[in-house]
């Protein structure tokens, strides 16, 4: 038996392994890879040829999990994709709006480097479109969480709650060979524990080898704070004035998590009447998916809704789908919350807000994600006077603000406690997802105070199990 590690090796992106058994070969995720050095890495061919996979198996629908898979149908994939019911729906939205995204950015280069007169590191054509998305929908089955299902003939899979986004799933698979049983524990992306909306991850307690992810591997998240009575300050100090709370933030997860958080505030009348706007498209979707799979809300969550204070649905919202409906939440003079993609001011709806708001001394623009170096939300957060929207200069009147705590992935400490729940050490611990100073240090904090052995796979190596 051996494993192949083909992505998200000593960095984060690009999530993709193979269990290759004696009789059949399973792969886990297939993401795209998203930082800039590495992007290459998304037109080489898969290593392991694509028509000889018998199943493919998704931890989430993040695109650095997912991203990929059109691209592998089209290259000869012909396997079901197994993945839970919440997933599947997410799937879709994400895949879709990868495509369209692929197209725009090829049309942008093609006029620049034409301009510039040279040509692009990647070929002229996107990695898939529609019709790729198309023809992997069909590919695709839905199964339930905590349920044994048999993947080949000799390969079993069952999903546990993983606590990262709706839909997210850690992977237990038990594997016959030589006339025993293996337990494999693929980890994905670990949530936090005690977050709004989703149940808290699982725990095991043995496996044969673990395959975890090392995001925050050498770091522990800010202190947080009361998100609430945070949430609650911001919107108080911004509205009297006749202000705009204007907060960028990602459609899948943070979008909903900020909906639970305003509805608080809503029904125990801790902020004024004001319009709360859900301002994308690609948001609004994924909110419709929540809805659809309230079974995979937690305790807190379905106290809310018996209640009849239900979270995605309070008094205020309104949803925004069309272009129409976006532009004249910019028409308006009034106090309003506008939540808006993308959440690094990269791209989408949240750019025009900006540009109406960030001279305004009046609105504050709140960011609650993780602002990476060179994107516009990174600039505004750093505190520059002044920022480039839409090909123009606009100097930085709006206040500022910052809310930790919302991040979707468990820190250092939190990756150590779901580790000590197991009995015995594994054979081995495979630590993936991480770059490698986040990798290399947890490695060296459980080898040196837990004896186990550890191994952070290089790109495109495999292991004999």
């Amino acid at each position: 038996m051996k494993l192949h590690f083909l992505g998200a090796n000593r960095q984060v992106t690009g999530s993709r392994y193979c269990l290759e058994t004696a009789h059949s070969r399973v792969m886990i995720d297939c993401g795209l890879f998203q930082e800039r050095q590495f992007k290459t890495r998304n037109w080489r061919k898969c290593p392991i040829p694509p028509e000889s996979i018998d199943a493919l198996v998704l931890t989430h629908a993040h695109i650095d999990h997912c991203g990929l898979i059109p691209r592998l149908v089209g290259e000869g994939l012909n396997a079901p994709l197994f993945m839970t019911a919440p997933t599947a729906d997410l799937v879709e939205i994400m895949l879709r709006d990868a495509a369209h995204i692929q197209l725009e950015d090829l049309a942008y280069k093609k006029k620049r480097h034409r301009k510039e007169g040279r040509k692009g590191p990647h070929p002229n054509e996107p990695l898939f479109d529609d019709n790729d998305v198309d023809q992997t929908l069909p590919m695709i089955q839905p199964e339930s969480y905590n349920t044994a299902v048999k993947v080949t003939e000799d390969v079993t899979l069952t999903f546990h709650e993983a606590g990262h986004i709706l839909g997210s799933a850690m992977l237990e698979f038990q594997v016959r060979e030589g006339g025993k049983n293996c337990r494999i524990i693929f980890s994905g992306d670990i949530g936090q524990w005690d977050k709004p909306l989703i149940h808290d991850p699982a725990v095991f307690t043995s496996a044969d080898y673990i395959v975890m992810e090392s995001t925050y591997g050498d770091r522990d998240h800010k202190e947080g704070g009361d998100i609430l009575e945070q949430l609650e300050q911001v919107i108080i100090s911004t509205v009297p004035a006749g202000g705009r709370v204007v907060i960028p933030t990602f459609a899948v997860e943070r979008a909903q998590e900020l909906m639970f958080f305003i509805s608080q505030l809503v029904y125990e009348d801790r902020i004024p009447d004001i319009p709360v706007y859900l301002d994308s498209p690609m948001a609004v979707d994924v909110t419709q998916v929540f809805r659809r799979h309230r079974d995979r809300f937690d305790d807190e969550t379905w106290e809310a809704i018996t209640q009849g204070t239900p979270p995605l649905n309070f008094p205020g919202l309104q949803i925004s789908r069309t272009t129409a409906q976006s532009k004249a939440i910019n028409a308006k003079d009034e106090p309003s919350i506008i939540m808006s993609t993308s959440g690094m001011c990269t791209a989408g709806r949240i750019k025009h807000h900006l540009r109406r708001n960030i001279s305004c001394p009046e609105s504050t623009i709140l960011f609650v994600g993780y602002q990476a170096h060179g994107t516009l939300g990174r600039r505004i957060l750093d505190g520059h006077r002044e920022v480039r929207i839409h090909g123009q200069n606009h100097e930085v009147k709006a206040n500022v603000a910052q809310i930790f705590g919302f991040s979707g992935h468990a820190d250092r400490a939190a990756l150590l406690h779901w580790l000590s729940h197991f009995e015995q050490p594994p054979q081995r611990l495979f630590l993936t997802h991480g770059d490698e100073e986040a990798a290399t240090s947890l490695a060296t904090e459980i080898r040196q105070n837990h004896q186990w052995r550890v191994l952070v796979p290089d790109y495109e190596s495999a292991v004999d199990l």
